[in-house]
């Protein structure tokens, strides 16, 4: 069972809806309008879920005035109430006709699992109430009061529940007929009341609940008034708060803003980072059957990827602000270095992830990694600490720098390589007089951005040896940026060409670019996957500062907040540069 989702799970919906409504705490309720969004809800750890008439209807692209039938309504719920175990209240308008009309919704809500309805004092076909409320006319009190028994008396589930709405201050007709009729409501058999109000402020509300005076559940809806504490709703003795349209607000404003994005800069890139990533859609849709029935009756296929994440070092030049900690552990918009890192991994199904600490390995946190350490991290490079590591190798591994920063693609196309071996080299990165850059890369051509589909490989990278006369008298093509794939057999190749330079004299300082020679001496061919940009190493304080931009632009509603964590982990390095100047 989901951690999230309730205890009670064997209790019936009806009647943990009904528990809810009449519940001595203030209870509350989330909009969902599809399957997608029921799930959602009951992952926040909502208990219930509100089937609001306004977002179905908005999911549709129609109006809410009744332009979707009430079977069309009642299909949505089916797959609300199949995607949540959570009791669904469903928001009936006005119950879709006569008495008649509600019967049959009853019934068909019942055989569906749907724990209740709400239906509201207004004539059929209903509008919204805040489209000019005034002018709407309501039903004859004693023609609704006929509506709410019939419904009470077509349920065969003693816990359906059946939520009157009152309209009166919506429509103006004031205090005393809202009361007038709240009573009439509960006296033909509702279960709970709901009053509306359209003003900004709780004042007629609270008045309501006053004159009502727990003569029955009572539950409201402050989508007006949304910045009223909730306190407040406790000591008036509501019931049920209602989240009417959040879900359906918040998803219309993202999808917006994406598509205006798509459509302005005819790219992805800029956007695919701050969605939400297929396999998270796959997860909700709970695809996770789907997957062990296909490994039972389907030939495998390529099997989960694994990565090896170099992480030793304390950091050249980040002395300041690695006292007490790793350099991949340094925050970067919020969360350390190396959790962007292992998030990037997960993303792309890489899950078994092993990382070789070294300098102050008791620092790192190791929530979903696997931790060796490399005890002789002070005397010794890359390699050593890869030693560590290079016999747990098993499948496809991606080997990677613990300090990099990267768009989500740059990772995925790299692990979908068939290649044997496979490295991510930077075309944008060719100034070999820029003394801070290194692991210059030199390939069997150039990046010609305009041609994809011609195979590169991997000639050779600048390292501590030194490169033959021919390959220093040519410009690089680019930097490698830390990133290398092993696929099936080269697995084993590799295994066998750490164990030749383990037993080189000068094997404790060799790096990570000296084993990519060696594998290019030995025969291998190492296919390039060349970018421009979209990644970023931490080497030294200048880039600690601005890690934090390129992170943030990862994040879902970077744009909104993106400035005030800047400004924090700005404010973080200079604090502890300043504190280890004093």
């Amino acid at each position: 069972m989901n951690a999230r989702q309730p205890a009670f799970v064997s209790v019936s919906r009806s009647a943990r809806l009904r528990q809810m409504l009449v519940s001595n705490e203030l209870e509350f309720m989330m909009e969902a309008h599809n399957g997608l969004s029921a799930r959602i809800v009951r992952e926040a750890g909502f208990k219930a879920i509100w089937g609001s008439g306004l977002a179905i209807s908005a999911q549709f692209g129609v109006r809410d005035n009744n332009e979707a039938s009430w079977t069309q309504v009642v299909d949505t719920l089916e797959f609300m109430a199949d995607a949540s175990d959570l009791p669904i209240l469903l928001d009936g308008d006005t119950g879709y006709g006569n008495f008649n009309n509600v019967r049959r919704l009853v019934r068909k809500l019942e055989q569906r699992g749907i724990a209740g309805v709400c239906i509201e004092d207004k004539q059929f076909p209903k509008t919204n109430s805040f489209i000019n409320g005034e002018a709407q006319p309501l039903a004859d009190m004693d023609e609704f009061c006929g509506k709410i028994k019939a419904g009470k008396d077509s349920q065969s589930d003693e816990n359906f529940s059946i939520v009157a709405r009152v309209e009166a201050l919506i429509a103006g007709w004031g205090m005393d007929e809202a009361l007038r009729r709240a009573e009439a409501y509960r006296q033909a058999g509702a279960d709970a009341i709901l009053i509306h109000s359209k003003l900004s402020r709780p004042d007629e509300i609270l008045e309501f609940a006053r004159e009502w005076a727990g003569r029955g559940p009572l539950v409201i809806v402050p989508t007006k008034y949304y910045s009223t504490p909730t306190e407040v709703f406790r000591e008036a003795g509501i019931s049920t708060v209602i989240w009417a349209n959040h879900l359906i607000r918040a998803a219309t404003s993202a999808m917006q803003a994406v598509a205006k994005e798509i459509h302005s800069n005819e790219t992805l890139v800029n956007v695919e980072d701050s969605i939400a990533a297929v396999n998270e859609i796959f997860r909700l849709q709970d695809a996770d059957e789907y997957s062990e029935a296909e490994d039972r009756y389907l030939s495998s296929g390529r099997a989960a990827g694994a990565a090896v994440v170099l992480a030793a070092s304390r950091g050249k030049g980040l002395e300041a602000v690695t006292e007490d900690r790793p350099k991949v552990m340094l925050p970067i918009a919020g969360k350390p270095l190396l959790r962007w890192l292992v998030d990037a991994f997960k993303k792309q199904g890489v899950n078994d992830i092993t990382v070789v600490g070294g300098y102050r390995a008791d620092a790192i946190e190791t929530a979903g990694i696997k931790l060796v350490v490399n005890e002789q991290h002070a005397q010794t490079g890359e390699l050593a600490s890869l030693a560590c590591a290079v016999d747990k190798l098993a499948g496809d591994t991606v080997i990677s720098y613990g300090d990099l920063l990267f768009r989500s693609y740059i990772l995925r196309d790299l692990v979908e390589s068939e290649a044997a071996f496979s490295v991510v080299v930077d075309s944008s990165l060719t100034d070999t007089e820029n003394a801070s850059v290194r692991d210059f890369a030199w390939c069997s051509a150039a990046d010609d951005r305009g041609l994809f589909g011609n195979k590169v490989t991997l000639r050779h990278v600048s390292s501590g040896q030194i490169a033959s006369a021919a390959i220093a008298s040519q410009a690089p093509h680019g930097r490698w940026v830390g990133l290398l794939n092993v696929r099936d057999a080269g697995r084993e190749r590799l295994q066998a060409v750490m164990s030749q330079l383990q037993a080189r004299a000068d094997f404790a300082s060799l790096d990570m670019p000296a084993l990519l020679n060696a594998l290019i001496e030995a025969g291998e061919s190492i296919e390039v996957q060349y970018v421009h940009g979209h990644w970023r190493g931490v080497n030294d304080l200048d880039d600690f500062r601005r890690a934090g931009d390129f992170a943030h632009a990862q994040a879902p509603f970077a744009a909104a907040v993106g400035n005030t964590v800047n400004h924090a982990v700005n404010h973080a390095a200079k604090d502890a540069t300043n504190g280890a100047a004093q």
